[in-house]
């Protein structure tokens, strides 16, 4: 309403006070206040349009692989749950705070354990509970098993826990969390029991003649930095089966993992395992 209207309560009687005739539009310039309202909203418009644009580019400039969580339809990868941290005991800090100088992971081991994707048959004999040395070294050469179990005995293993299943595709997979008491010794079994810095560790049973994964990217996107991976395939000529395995290192854990399937185990679902579970470990 005008400044210059007439109050309700104003005399009827009362001259009325002239009505000044319309300015033209190039008169006057617009009072300031519009002008900064204008000002502000169109900064608001071209920032929301500046982040639309940037997601939308940044999303759909992605490599598929570069989403490892995300289940995309058609370029082989399985549909995992989603994955969840397990609760930490009351005042425990998670393995990589500055205040946890062990690095140990504090939750239940087998919370952290990668759960199996969709569609999968669970292996009856690996639950995800806790499993016996002597169910994770038969997944090793007959030759090296009394070695492997002498240094899990030196290096003080606390827990193994495992879960398997097959894939309808045909692709078994297994993987095992071995715990130890400090990031020391784990680190001590993975270098001197699987010798990964310095070629392709003790014999996975499944894989003899196993070689550097070399389609494995040194950075892979989605890795957690605190863990480390080291990945192999079977090259060709393989057997009836092909086996795919990968040692992943974070604080006082080390998780075993083993794809096999008969003419030739599928990397990219075996890559999104190997990325997901070192995701639950860092």
């Amino acid at each position: 309403m005008s400044e210059q209207a007439v109050s309700p309560t104003a005399d009827a009687s009362a001259p009325a006070a002239p009505v000044p005739a319309p300015a033209s539009p190039s008169a006057a310039p617009p009072p300031r206040r519009v002008l900064r309202a204008v000002a502000r909203w169109a900064l608001a418009g071209a920032v929301f349009a500046g982040l639309g644009t940037g997601v939308a580019y940044g999303l759909s400039g992605m490599e598929r692989t570069d989403l490892p969580g995300l289940s995309t339809r058609g370029d082989g990868r399985w549909d995992y749950p989603e994955l969840s941290l397990p609760a930490l005991p009351v005042g425990t800090p998670r393995p990589f705070n500055p205040e946890n100088a062990g690095e140990i992971h504090h939750a239940d081991l087998r919370a952290l354990l990668l759960r199996a994707p969709a569609g999968a048959t669970p292996d009856k004999k690996l639950t995800g509970g806790w499993i016996g040395t002597e169910r994770y070294l038969s997944e090793y050469a007959p030759d090296q098993r009394a070695a492997l179990s002498v240094l899990l005995d030196d290096y003080a293993v606390r827990h193994i826990t495992a879960r398997g299943w097959t894939m309808p595709d045909g692709t078994v997979s297994r993987v095992y969390l071995l715990r130890f008491p400090s990031s020391g010794l784990a680190a001590g079994f993975k270098q001197e029991g699987l010798s990964t810095g310095s070629g392709v560790g003790e014999t996975v049973a499944a894989a003899p003649g196993a070689e550097p994964d070399a389609s494995w990217p040194d950075s892979p996107p989605g890795s957690e930095m605190f863990v480390s991976t080291d990945v192999y395939a079977e090259p060709e000529p393989y057997g009836p089966t092909q086996a795919r395995h990968a040692y992943v290192g974070a604080g006082d854990t080390i998780g075993l993992i083993v794809h096999e399937k008969k003419g030739g185990t599928p990397a990219v679902p075996f890559h999104q395992t190997v990325v997901l579970q070192g995701q639950l470990l860092g």
